[in-house]
């Protein structure tokens, strides 16, 4: 039996979200929320650059797939559910279901095999980043009214994360206009929309990166019927 490599630079790079999200973790308990949003942005860095390290080094592995998992639970389930919980003023611990419905979307991809070429429900990162934009938005002016609408956006954002819709993946296989249109117009529209709403952007982002995937899905099948 072959050696699992424990401590591969790949996995270095992996545990860095970790250690990102609970560097969050510790800022929410000092109630410096907006630090707290800034380490969910370094742990998707890290997300994104240990697979780009993987290949790079051709050192991928079961291990590196599970472990990416594990800290995406921390980083993008859990951290964002204590920004949340410390955001809202009542029922709080509605919040709890981000890490809930995040976990059972970690678990559901990795045994998923149609998630190879896309995925299946919102992935953990993009709602984590649309829950910092609605932290950054509604933060300042919370009260009983914006708290339904704070619970509101957590539930319906959870939903998506272990919903049946087909998501466009972010990555490009090519780089054919054809073949990627959608992905190249939500590139277009969040350099646009990022440095006229900052951080706030994520919000229309999210929502754009959604209905775009729905229009990609039915353009996908109406090309295959007339096919």
């Amino acid at each position: 039996m072959e050696k699992i490599r424990l401590f591969t630079i790949p996995n270095l790079v992996t545990l860095a979200n970790l250690l990102s999200g609970l560097f969050g973790i510790v800022f929410c308990f000092h109630n410096k929320l907006d630090y707290a949003c800034y380490c969910i942005y370094f742990a998707a860095l890290f997300d994104f650059l240990d697979g780009f390290v993987a290949r790079l080094f051709k050192s991928s592995s079961e291990l590196g797939k599970q472990l990416d998992s594990l800290c995406d639970i921390v980083s993008f389930g859990v951290l964002p559910g204590f920004i949340m919980y410390s955001t809202l003023l009542q029922y709080k611990e509605i919040s709890f279901v981000v890490p809930v419905f995040s976990a059972l979307r970690l678990a559901k991809f990795n045994i998923d095999q149609r998630q190879s070429d896309g995925f299946i429900g919102v992935p953990t990162p993009i709602n984590a980043f649309f829950l910092t934009s609605i932290f950054f938005t509604f933060s300042s002016k919370v009260s009983v009214e914006i708290n339904y609408i704070l619970l509101g956006f957590i539930m319906f954002s959870s939903v998506l994360l272990v919903s049946e819709i087909p998501l466009m993946s972010l990555k490009f296989k090519n780089v054919i206009l054809k073949e990627n249109i959608f992905k190249f117009i939500l590139i277009a529209l969040s350099l646009i929309l990022l440095p006229v709403l900052k951080l706030e952007s994520f919000i229309a982002i999210y929502f754009i990166y959604i209905l775009l995937s729905v229009i990609n899905n039915f353009t996908n099948r109406n090309n295959v019927v007339h096919s």
